[in-house]
């Protein structure tokens, strides 16, 4: 049996198998340890690198050590406080986990085990357990489907992929190339035979020669092989990226007079998590970025996370373009479609009604998944108060409140936590 041994080197002379290792062995307390990572960091640092720390008493490893047997006796020098047959207590246990802190007890500490994860390791703990909840249609995968597709022969390959007319039809080639000009001298050669057995007298000796080269050219010719090595041709199959299933996520963001700059940067910062999310989990994805006070409107990703345009508060504009949109751009059937609101809740009585209607009879239908997020620190708006009807009706639409920037992290995780499959 061969092994091969990885001995590649990653940065700082650390071998990636051993680095690989480790994060497969200390998978739960590298999770739980990146949970309470992302408590203390701003949004804008998701996607660096991080120093965790981790109990020494987690990455214990077994060892087996040498003891003595049965029953024997040591002479202690210096003893000035224990005689022959008294008992010895334990020493106390060492309180690990704390780190090296002050303490006024005799206990022994431990340092924690400080570890550092790339970029790439530190997102995919994030964003391990989270997913685009209803991915009933098809699934995206992180990685781009392939598909094989005939691109011509190969003179190499393996026996399964031997094609038979095409490899008969080229020993069929060769043969009659090379035994092309034997067959005109044999048809020659068996005509002037015939000649001469015709003829009286007859020539004996021409005849003798004449059959010889007739046996010397079948012989000839049955000694050109039927099918050759070089005759046997493959079939060739090249991998080109399949039409995978393509989903589209719509970010509709409310930048009335009534959302202030908190609740505005608070907005930004949600859909900043779930743009970052959607990109790193998904390659085939499309992002429509919808603002809207009392009209609403298609905008950039640069222009949807800073301009400053307000106004009144009309909601049910965003929810018609984002049908249009949908209408003109993702019908058929072939998108799956997501919708991610961010607003106060603070909209005309009417207008709230109107939006209840169009999402249960029109926006519902076409989408996989709708989330509604309302920022505010007081009791709920009345443009909650609808949507919780939508919710009763609807299982695919969910609801979260946030008051505060530490709110974020634990309504995103909730709204796109991974569901069990059914």
């Amino acid at each position: 049996m061969t092994y091969l041994i990885d001995r590649r080197l990653q940065g700082k002379n650390k071998s990636a198998i051993n680095r690989e290792r480790f994060l497969r062995r200390y998978k739960a307390q590298i999770k739980e340890a990146v949970g309470r990572a992302v408590k203390g960091r701003s949004i804008t640092d998701i996607e660096n690198g991080e120093k965790i720390s981790i109990p020494a008493r987690d990455v214990g490893e077994p060892t087996f050590g040498h003891k003595h047997g049965g029953i024997f006796e040591t002479v202690n020098p210096g003893n000035r406080e224990y005689v022959k047959g008294d008992k010895v207590a334990r020493p106390k246990r060492g309180g690990g986990g704390g780190g090296s802190q002050a303490s006024n007890s005799d206990e022994i500490g431990e340092d924690d085990f400080i570890f550092e994860l790339s970029r790439e390791e530190f997102m995919n703990y994030f964003f391990e357990d989270l997913a685009l909840p209803n991915m009933v249609k098809t699934q995206l995968t992180v990685t781009t489907d392939m598909r094989n597709q005939r691109a011509g022969y190969n003179m190499s390959g393996t026996p399964s992929n031997i094609h038979l007319l095409r490899s008969l039809r080229g020993a069929l080639g060769r043969r009659i190339a090379v035994g092309g000009s034997s067959r005109v001298r044999l048809r020659a050669c068996e005509n002037e035979l015939a000649e001469q057995l015709r003829q009286e007298p007859q020539d004996k000796a021409q005849i003798l020669l004449l059959t010889e080269e007739i046996r010397r050219l079948r012989n000839k010719l049955l000694a050109i092989p039927f099918i050759d090595p070089f005759d046997l041709r493959y079939s060739n199959r090249i991998k080109l990226p399949k039409p995978m299933s393509q989903a589209v996520m719509f970010c509709v963001m409310d930048v009335s007079g009534s959302m202030d700059q908190n609740r505005k940067d608070i907005a930004k910062r949600f859909f900043i998590l779930l743009y970052l999310f959607l990109t790193r989990a998904y390659d085939r994805i499309e992002v429509v970025f919808i603002r809207h006070h009392t009209q609403a409107s298609e905008v950039s990703e640069d222009e949807f996370f800073h301009s400053r345009e307000s106004g009144g508060t009309v909601v049910s504009s965003a929810l018609h373009l984002l049908l249009k949109i949908l209408n003109e751009r993702y019908a058929g059937g072939d998108w799956n479609a997501y919708v991610a609101q961010a607003s106060d809740g603070d909209n005309w009585d009417n207008d709230s009604v109107q939006c209840r209607n169009l999402l249960v009879e029109r926006v519902m239908p076409l989408v996989q998944y709708y989330t509604y997020v309302e920022i505010t620190d007081g009791p709920p708006q009345n443009l909650w108060q609808q949507y919780a009807e939508v919710h009763h009706t609807h299982p695919h639409f969910a609801m979260q409140k946030i008051e505060d920037m530490a709110d974020i992290y634990p309504v995103f995780r909730e709204l796109f936590k991974k569901q069990e499959s059914r």
